[in-house]
């Protein structure tokens, strides 16, 4: 229960953060990413301020034991190259250069009820499900 009650208030100061910031608004993020044409670089500032900071809270959360929440750390191992990692990449800039949205943002903006992205999450859930499938075969 404390996993949860942790990972809903991460996700909740996430949330709140990224309409703060403007990044659930795709022509900012796509005006980011325009940078031969009308570059905004405000969203630059977004991202080098979550670096920093996760820069420095990491070294010093993980100084300690264990986390808060549970009895052990969950931190990724896999630091190979691969080719699956190379494509996906590529699919996920392809589709925020599109979009305007990547994963985090476009959950926070179902909120909205536009129509933009609730589609944007179904293609995502399919998506996903294609990779899952494609991970068992």
């Amino acid at each position: 229960m404390k996993n949860n009650l942790s990972a809903a208030l991460a996700g909740f100061i996430f949330a709140i953060g990224l309409g703060i910031s403007g990044m659930t608004r795709p022509e900012k993020v796509i005006g980011f990413l325009d940078v031969f044409g009308h570059w905004d670089i405000s969203l630059m500032f977004v991202m080098l301020s979550s670096i920093a900071i996760h820069f420095v809270l990491y070294r010093i959360i993980r100084k300690r034991k264990t986390p808060l929440f549970s009895d052990q750390w969950f931190v990724p191992n896999k630091t190979e190259i691969t080719k699956s990692l190379i494509i996906g990449s590529i699919l996920f800039g392809i589709g925020w250069g599109l979009a305007g949205y990547c994963p985090g943002p476009a959950v926070v903006s179902l909120i909205s009820g536009r129509a933009q992205p609730i589609l944007f999450c179904v293609m995502m859930l399919i998506g996903m499900y294609i990779q899952k499938l494609r991970s068992k075969a």
